[in-house]
C-alpha cells in the first residue's frame, strides 16, 4: 500500500480543487456551491519527485444521523481512518468559522499527523484569515491557493519527512523479502535525484491556468489480426473499464457496493445522491476491473442544476471511455424514453452494453415485464440484437453473481476478430444466399471483406458503387455476421469502400 494523504475540511474550502491540482486531471467536480463532493475519491498525485494516494472527501458536518450529512461525514471519517497524514483546509478568505474550531478539536483527539492548510491565500488581502487558523492550535499553518497553484512548495516541506519514511520502509521490506509490504507502484529514487527534483517543483508550482483531461482511464492497443481459422477472443487479463449508468435512484450505487463486499458510496431512497463518477480498481476471480459509478441522468429539460449538469456530462464522459456499460434498469418502472436514449448512446459510442433490471424482487408478474422489455429492445435496437438482459436485486444480492460473468463473456465478443480468410468465405456465401441489388442495369458487387478493428468489431468492404448498396442489405449483412459468427449484443459496424478504376482517367491515344 501507498502513503495515502487525505484532504479534509467543512464544505466549500477548496478541497476537491487541491485534489484536482496534486493528480494533475480534473477528476473532481468543482463547483462554488457547498456540498458538490458527496463521496470519497482516491487518485494517485505527484509533488514534486514524491508519488503517493489523495483522498478528496465530503465536507464535514456536524451531523449523526442518516441524512445526507451525515453520511457524508462518514464517509470523510472513513477516509481519515485509512490515511497515514491529513489535511486540514480553511478559506483563508471567509476566517475561521464555529465549524472549523469543532472538527480541530476533534482531529486533535486523532493520534495521526495533520497539518493546516489555509486555501484561497492569493495575496495580502488574505492574511487575516491566514492568521486566524493559528489559533486552531494545531501547528503551523500553509498558505496555499489550489486553484492557482501557489504553495506547492510548502506542502513539499509538508509532506517530505513522510514520504521519506514510507520509502525508507518500502527499501527495508523489499531487502528483507517482505512482498506483502512492498507497493507495487514504488520506485526507489536515487539520491541524486534532489537536484532533478528542486526543477520540478518549479515546474509543479507554476501555471495555474492548465487544463486537465476530464476522465482518468487506462488504454489498451488493438491486437493484431490472427490468421487462424476460428474468431480470436483475447483473454489478456487487461483492466476492464465497466461504467454503471441509468437514471437516478435505479441502484448504481447500491450495486458497486455489493459487487465491492463494503459501503464505498453513499446510498439510500434519495435520489441524486451520486454527483461525482466515482472509479473503484476491484478485482474479479484475478481479473482487474475498474467500476465505474456515475450520477443519475434526467431527461436535459428537466435539468436546470449547474452541478447536476456538469454531473451528467462527467457520466457522458465516462461512457465515452468505457468499454463495457451496464445500464441499470427499475423493475417498478422498467424502461421509459431515457433509458433508450442512454442505451442509443452507449451502442453509438461503439461499446458493449448490458442491460440490469433491478429491484426484481417487487415485482409480481415477471414473465410479463420480461417480454415487455425484450419487445421493446429488439424494436429499438435492431443494430445490436440480442442484448443481455438480467435481473437481480441488488440490495439483497440476490442475482447479482451472475453480473461479471456476463461482462466477461459480452467483453470477449466486443474484442473479437475474424481471419480474413473466413471472413471473405462467409462474404460469398451470403451474398449468393442473396444478391445486392442491381443498380442502373448493373448488380453491385461485393468482392473483398477484411476486419478493420474489433472494441466494436468492424469490417470494411470493398465494393462497386458503394454509395449506392441499400442500408437494408448492410442490415442483412450486419445480422449475418451477428448469427454466422455468434457475436450477439455488440455494435458492429460495416464501411464500405469503392474501387477506383484504373482507366478512367487515361486519355484516348489519338
Amino acid at each position: 500500500m501507498s502513503l495515502k494523504v487525505a484532504i479534509i475540511g467543512r464544505p466549500n474550502v477548496g478541497k476537491s480543487t487541491l485534489f484536482n491540482r496534486l493528480v494533475g486531471k480534473k477528476l473532481a467536480i468543482v463547483d462554488d456551491q457547498p456540498g458538490v463532493t458527496r463521496d470519497r475519491r482516491y487518485g494517485k498525485a505527484r509533488l514534486g519527485h514524491m508519488h503517493f494516494e489523495v483522498i478528496d472527501t465530503a465536507g464535514l458536518e456536524e451531523a449523526f444521523d442518516d441524512s445526507i450529512e451525515g453520511k457524508m461525514r462518514q464517509q470523510s471519517e472513513m477516509a481519515f481512518d485509512e490515511c497515514d497524514l491529513a489535511l486540514f483546509l480553511v478559506d483563508a478568505r471567509a476566517g475561521l468559522t464555529p465549524l472549523d474550531n469543532h472538527f480541530a478539536d476533534w482531529l486533535r483527539k486523532r493520534k495521526k499527523p495533520v497539518y493546516v492548510i489555509a486555501n484561497k491565500h492569493e495575496g495580502r488581502d488574505q492574511d487575516p484569515g491566514l492568521y486566524e487558523a493559528y489559533g486552531l492550535g494545531l501547528g503551523d499553518v500553509a498558505p496555499i491557493s489550489a486553484e492557482h497553484g501557489l504553495g506547492m512548495e510548502l506542502l513539499i516541506d509538508i509532506m517530505l519527512p513522510h514520504w521519506e519514511e514510507y520509502r525508507d520502509k518500502q527499501r527495508k521490506a523489499r531487502q528483507q523479502g517482505d512482498i506483502s509490504a512492498i507497493d507495487a507502484d514504488f520506485e526507489d529514487d536515487d539520491e541524486d535525484e534532489d537536484a532533478a527534483w528542486q526543477a520540478e517543483i518549479a515546474a509543479a508550482t507554476e501555471g495555474g491556468g492548465e487544463k486537465f483531461p476530464s476522465f482518468e482511464i487506462s488504454y489498451d492497443e488493438e491486437y493484431e489480426e490472427d490468421e487462424g481459422e476460428e474468431p480470436t477472443v483475447f483473454r489478456d487479463n487487461s483492466k476492464i473499464q465497466l461504467a454503471i449508468v441509468g437514471r437516478p435512484n435505479v441502484g448504481k450505487s447500491t450495486l458497486l457496493n455489493q459487487l465491492l463486499g463494503e459501503n464505498r458510496v453513499m446510498t439510500g431512497p434519495q435520489a441524486g445522491l451520486t454527483r461525482d463518477a466515482i472509479a473503484v480498481d476491484w478485482s474479479y476471480e484475478g481479473r482487474p476491473i475498474r467500476l465505474v459509478d456515475t450520477a443519475g441522468m434526467r431527461r436535459k429539460k428537466k435539468i436546470d442544476d449547474r452541478v447536476e449538469k456538469l454531473s451528467v456530462g462527467d457520466t457522458l464522459r465516462v461512457i465515452r471511455y468505457a468499454q463495457v456499460v451496464v445500464i441499470m434498469l427499475d423493475a417498478t418502472n422498467t424502461i421509459d424514453k431515457q433509458d433508450l436514449t442512454i442505451a442509443r448512446m452507449v451502442l453509438e459510442e461503439g461499446r458493449a452494453l448490458i442491460i440490469a433490471v433491478n429491484k426484481w424482487d417487487s415485482v409480481v408478474d415477471k414473465a410479463g415485464v420480461m417480454q415487455a422489455l425484450r419487445d421493446k429492445l429488439d424494436s429499438s435496437f435492431a443494430q445490436a440484437r440480442g442484448i443481455p438482459i438480467l435481473t437481480f436485486s441488488a440490495l439483497t444480492g440476490r442475482g447479482t453473481d451472475r453480473l461479471m460473468p456476463t461482462v466477461l463473456d459480452i467483453y470477449d465478443i466486443w474484442s473479437r476478430r475474424i481471419p480474413t480468410s473466413q471472413l471473405n468465405r462467409w462474404l460469398e456465401a451470403i451474398t449468393e444466399r442473396h444478391l445486392p441489388p442491381v443498380i442502373s442495369g448493373r448488380r453491385i458487387r461485393l468482392r473483398y471483406m477484411t476486419q478493420a478493428k474489433s472494441r466494436p468489431p468492424s469490417f470494411f468492404i470493398n465494393c462497386s458503387k458503394a454509395a449506392e448498396l441499400p442500408e437494408s442489405y448492410t442490415r442483412y449483412l450486419i445480422n449475418g455476421l451477428r448469427d454466422d459468427f455468434d457475436m450477439p449484443g455488440v455494435p458492429i459496424r460495416i464501411f464500405l469502400r469503392s474501387s477506383d478504376n484504373p482507366y478512367a482517367k487515361k486519355k484516348r491515344r489519338g
